[in-house]
């Protein structure tokens, strides 16, 4: 027998909590509605299984911030065909816009519904690329799909947020906010390195502010694909007083071709921090590309819009 306190053994009985009223409320789960468009991720770069994986990894990540959300992996450079591990972004369109049609014609849309894209297609760049963002939205177009295209994921605070997580993994700065300790070998100069133009460098240099205020020291931004820019930042930065220098990496790794990083910082003289590849806040901002060109808003998205 129980009473309506409790059993009459004296456990205690777990009662659900109540929700919080007011502005501290927990905000419900957003979840990927039925039929909202397929979140395609362009990967640049050329295809490798350690670009495939990282690339999951990211996908897994922003599935985490928005359950029931239809996924897909296509490569800039992939292959033309539906290939298993590489497949080109132009038929992976192709493939979710032929689903769409199959279910739109075996289950007839509202004639009142609005109608959405058959996906959204999220570039996995840091900053902007001229070249590379003309070739993924010539994929979309030569596709048919009708597909929607969102921007890049930069700039934004969490950009800097990633990159100093980074040079703190590297040892490269301190990892708290409020210097209740130092690092031994703590950088006091930043070449946050891009790629993509000079237009990538402006955006980039947004985020280097962002990271200086951070870190409480200079943080330039430089283009990792101009020859011998990556030294002439440094050099700037010792002759105004740096003494050890870091490299910062502000892209998040397919983008730039293999052993350029490690190249630009043995001719600066520096160390070097790690790309932000899978880092939690890529994910979060793949999934925040893709809610708001899909409709679907998230709780945070008021809270950490993209500085532009």
């Amino acid at each position: 027998m129980s009473s309506s306190t409790g059993p009459d053994n004296g456990l205690p009985v777990r009662m659900p909590r109540p929700r919080q009223p007011g502005r501290h409320r927990r905000p419900e789960p957003v979840v990927a509605p039925e039929g909202a468009p397929a979140l395609v991720l362009a990967v640049p770069g050329v295809p490798t299984r350690e670009i495939r994986s990282l690339a999951e990894e990211i996908v897994s990540i922003a599935r985490s911030e928005l359950p029931g959300m239809d996924a897909r992996i296509a490569f800039v450079d992939g292959a033309a065909g539906l290939d298993e591990e590489f497949p080109g972004l132009e038929p992976v369109l192709g493939q979710v816009a032929a689903e769409r049609s199959a279910r739109e014609a075996a289950h007839p849309p509202a004639e009142d519904s609005v109608p959405l894209p058959a996906a959204v297609v999220v570039p996995l760049l840091a900053g902007p690329d001229a070249a590379l963002m003309r070739r993924i939205r010539q994929s979309v177009l030569a596709s048919g799909s009708g597909a929607e295209l969102t921007d890049v994921l930069g700039p934004h605070p969490l950009l800097a947020e990633a990159v100093h997580v980074r040079l703190s993994e590297a040892g490269l700065a301190r990892a708290d906010r409020a210097r209740l300790f130092t690092v031994a070998t703590a950088a006091d100069g930043i070449v946050l390195a891009t790629s993509g133009g000079a237009e990538a460098v402006q955006v980039a240099g947004i985020t280097g502010m962002l990271l200086a205020a951070r870190l409480a020291v200079p943080v330039l931004a430089a283009p990792l694909d101009e020859p011998g820019a990556i030294a002439r930042t440094a050099e700037q930065l010792t002759s105004s007083g740096s003494q050890q220098l870091a490299l910062a990496p502000c892209f998040i790794g397919p983008e730039v071709p293999e052993g350029l990083l490690a190249a630009a910082a043995e001719e600066a003289g520096c160390a070097a921090a790690e790309p932000l590849g899978a880092y939690p806040a890529i994910g979060k901002l793949v999934a925040s590309a893709y809610g708001a060109k899909a409709g679907i808003v998230r709780p945070e998205a008021s809270q950490g819009a993209p500085l532009r």
